[in-house]
């Protein structure tokens, strides 16, 4: 990435490396995923409708004994959330790790009453038929958090009714952290984020390499372990991006510089970023017609702060990392609202090619990745034209500051004192610009 930001601080910035950071793909059952393909399923093997829910029930109890069977051949005690809202599972999950180690194999397993998607049969009197109808219900819902070789911690998320939508998660930096060392590039992380990289231009190579077939093969493979009736019934999963999460980390050489730096863009940002410009970051216009809301918010956490403009479902933030890196982070919500080159069938069953809607399914990764980087270097082109205060801010403070050298010392300016404003005044007189200055000068400016 080459961006007037990194220009303008090169001699402060060590490097930068953009990856994907959180990310959740959805997997929808191909035959069963929606009301009228199962409602034809039924049908087609001589089920009746008003059937389903004892035809349903044997698949729940498979799920959930084959989940039952895993846990015990790991000796891992399933725990029942009988609180999601209030209970931090990944905090949790930080502590049992702390205890287990970071080696390949499953962490451990929850399970809640969640709210999900589920059939429900229904008569309708107008055409005398019975009908599946969509609705939404509770019941057991399976987090399954373990350690990938490839990519680092994930989990799983099961419900144990039909149709068993599920979803996967897991973090793009676990993932190229695994591909530097098999390309035997040091590195150093800390809090999700590197912070030193021995080669920045062929990490970022790796990062690049995105290949959705991979990530394909290895859903498949993983979620076959624990939906036993995948195979009994000829199945797979669709798999789509319900939230994706690309970020630039920017790495400072000194802590202090990104410090007083982040001060100033965190500040100017606030004020600065109209919602035009946010339609820009995103290579879009703002047209009157765009009814979704477009603006700006600033958190103050524990952490620290962090300021996101949003439009729509997606948004670009900005935060600081482990003290030294600065990460600008796209989070697509809405994958919809990116255009991309691509094939499209026309109503006359044409096929041409022109800027559409991009497609929510797994294979887009690798191009929304792209322009998600691209989203990334706008936002930080557009926060390089900010003057830069913290060089003014870090000379303040020296002035400001007490100083003994040779066991003399030496005392600070304040500022606000007036007989050490009175002194500053005078030394910035500009007939001591070729000459320098005396004391007999001050004493006579001052008196």
């Amino acid at each position: 990435m080459n961006t007037e930001f990194l220009k303008k601080y090169s001699n402060k910035i060590e490097g930068a490396i953009s990856c994907i950071d959180r990310i959740i793909i959805s997997g929808t059952l191909d035959r069963w995923g929606y009301s009228q393909a199962m409602q034809s399923y039924l049908i087609t093997n001589n089920i009746r409708v008003f059937d389903f829910p004892k035809f349903a029930k044997k698949f729940n109890e498979q799920i959930r004994n084959q989940v039952e069977t895993i846990a015990k051949q790991n000796d891992i005690a399933i725990e029942h959330i009988r609180s999601p809202q209030r209970f931090d599972k990944e905090l949790n999950i930080k502590k049992i790790i702390e205890k287990r180690g970071m080696h390949p194999g499953i962490v451990h397993i929850y399970t809640s009453m969640e709210i999900t998607d589920a059939y429900e049969p229904h008569w309708d009197p107008t055409t005398k038929k019975a009908t599946l109808k969509i609705r939404t219900t509770k019941c057991i819902h399976y987090y399954i958090y373990f350690i990938d070789k490839y990519l680092g911690l994930s989990f799983l998320r099961i419900p144990t009714w039909l149709p068993c939508r599920v979803q996967f998660y897991f973090n793009g930096h676990n993932h190229l952290a695994y591909k530097l060392q098999k390309n035997n590039i040091s590195f150093e992380m800390q809090d999700n984020a590197f912070t030193k990289i021995s080669d920045y231009q062929k990490a970022q190579e790796l990062s690049n390499n995105i290949r959705a077939e991979d990530f394909h093969l290895w859903l498949d493979k993983i979620i076959s372990r624990y939906i036993p009736f995948l195979e009994q019934t000829s199945q797979s999963y669709r798999w789509t991006l319900t939230q994706t999460e690309y970020s630039t980390d920017v790495l400072f050489k000194k802590q202090e510089d990104l410090r007083l730096l982040y001060e100033e863009i965190i500040l100017k940002s606030i004020h600065s970023v109209k919602p035009e410009n946010i339609a820009t970051f995103f290579s879009r216009q703002l047209a009157a017609s765009y009814a979704q809301d477009v603006g700006t918010k600033y958190n103050k956490q524990i952490q620290g702060t962090r300021i996101k403009h949003y439009m729509g479902a997606n948004s670009i933030k900005m935060y600081d990392k482990a003290n030294k890196v600065l990460r600008v982070e796209t989070t697509v919500n809405d994958i919809s609202e990116f255009k991309v080159y691509r094939e499209v069938v026309t109503r006359s069953g044409q096929s041409v090619k022109k800027f559409a809607n991009m497609k929510k399914f797994i294979y887009s990764l690798h191009d929304l990745t792209k322009l998600c980087q691209y989203s990334n270097a706008r936002y930080l082109d557009f926060i390089a034209s900010f003057e830069d205060n913290s060089e003014g801010k870090k000379n303040l403070w020296k002035i400001s500051k007490k100083e003994t050298d040779n066991n003399r010392s030496y005392k600070e300016f304040n500022f606000f004192n007036e007989n050490d404003a009175q002194i500053l005044i005078a030394l910035m007189s500009a007939e001591f610009n070729i000459n320098g200055f005396r004391n007999k000068n001050l004493r006579e400016l001052l008196t």
